[in-house]
């Protein structure tokens, strides 16, 4: 093999790996791509947290401090979401997966305005403490996940 063909068997690889690398879900992440607006997608995740009863804990965006500095970037809203009740059940079963809590939904504008709605499933986030925690924690994640599905799916629904 010459060198410009091995040459170019090896970009086509690594441009392969690259757009793999960058278009592949991360493991234990749930997306969603939706035609919503972004400031649509933050009302209707709201709206759809307080529906599934859990709590707005926190909120974090990059936009909206750069937006008070007159720099304009697409949207990303970062969601904390959370329950005492889940917190206690979290905490009797593990202190140290505490500081997973709350578990976050990220909003992200699209070029064409639209919104991406991800998170990692609770389930996923817990799983480096199973091994050390009592049996409660992976049952409070695998209901979590129940609650969070729940979210998502109301939240990009078209009504």
């Amino acid at each position: 093999m010459n060198y410009p063909l091995k040459l170019t068997a090896l970009l086509v690889l690594f441009i392969g790996w690259s757009l793999t690398a960058h278009t592949a879900e991360p493991t234990g992440w749930v997306r969603h791509e939706t035609t919503i607006s972004y400031s649509d997608m933050v009302k209707k995740l709201n709206a759809a947290v307080k529906a599934e009863k859990m709590l707005l804990v926190t909120r974090a965006s990059a936009s909206s401090g750069a937006k008070r500095r007159k720099i304009k970037i697409p949207g990303n809203m970062i969601i904390g979401v959370y329950r005492n009740d889940y917190a206690l059940r979290m905490l009797e079963a593990s202190v140290k997966a505490g500081i997973e809590a709350p578990i976050r939904f990220y909003i992200t504008e699209n070029v064409n305005g639209s919104a991406t709605l991800a998170y990692k499933t609770p389930s996923h986030v817990f799983a480096p403490y199973f091994a050390t925690a009592k049996p409660d924690l992976a049952s409070l994640a695998k209901e979590l996940d129940g609650v969070f599905d729940k979210i998502a799916r109301r939240a990009i629904s078209s009504d």
